[in-house]
């Protein structure tokens, strides 16, 4: 691994001396992130996932609007 120089007045920042990439050295920012991002995504699928359900039911009672008026016609 590279060797990593102290970014000034950021502790938790630090830059690697072969890439220059600034990394966050703080393990506990980092995986709250992490945490951060996969509750995010939990959140979109699960939402992602009710408008599909709330979509098949509209289209469901779409139909069963459109039996009962071919029903409703045939009488």
């Amino acid at each position: 691994m590279s060797d990593l120089i102290q970014v000034k007045d950021h502790p938790d920042l630090a830059r690697d001396t072969q890439s220059h990439a600034v990394v966050n050295t703080n393990m506990a920012a980092y995986q709250a992130a992490v945490e951060r991002s996969r509750n995010a995504q939990k959140n979109r699928d699960e939402l992602r996932d009710a408008v599909r359900d709330i979509n098949s039911l509209k289209s469901e009672m779409h139909e069963i609007k459109s039996l009962l008026l071919q029903m409703m016609d045939k009488k």
